[in-house]
């Protein structure tokens, strides 16, 4: 399975980004997709995750009511709305697929993207 995010960028505080991370490989709709983000000199933190079917959907706290995790099982993507950025939210975000149902755990995940650079300035 080979996954590639994209959409990161700069803005400002306030402002909004809609990262997009597409797989390849065996059928999309049999994986539970995440999103974790890792800060300079911090560990990789959850964010958000999404079922297979898109009936389970989990938020970090800080990210409940500014971002949405969605999915688009035709184009093998999902994303990720974030609206209202804080300079607190910069970080590089990374896609992966879940293995196993703790979805907010980063080793229940199998495989990862590459990462994409989200900046946020005050």
């Amino acid at each position: 399975v080979q996954l590639q995010a994209s959409g990161g960028g700069s803005v400002q505080a306030g402002g909004s980004l809609r990262l997009s991370c597409v797989t390849s490989g065996p059928p999309f709709s049999v994986y539970a997709m995440g999103w974790f983000r890792q800060a300079p000199g911090k560990e990789r933190q959850f964010v958000a995750a999404i079922s297979r079917s898109g009936d389970r959907i989990e938020y970090e706290d800080s990210v409940k009511g500014r971002f949405t995790i969605s999915r688009d099982n035709g184009r093998a993507t999902v994303y990720l709305q974030m609206n209202s950025l804080k300079p607190e939210d910069t970080a590089v975000y990374y896609c992966g697929v879940a293995a196993y149902s703790d979805y907010d755990v980063e080793g229940a995940y199998e495989y990862w993207g590459q990462g994409t650079q989200v900046t946020v300035s005050s």
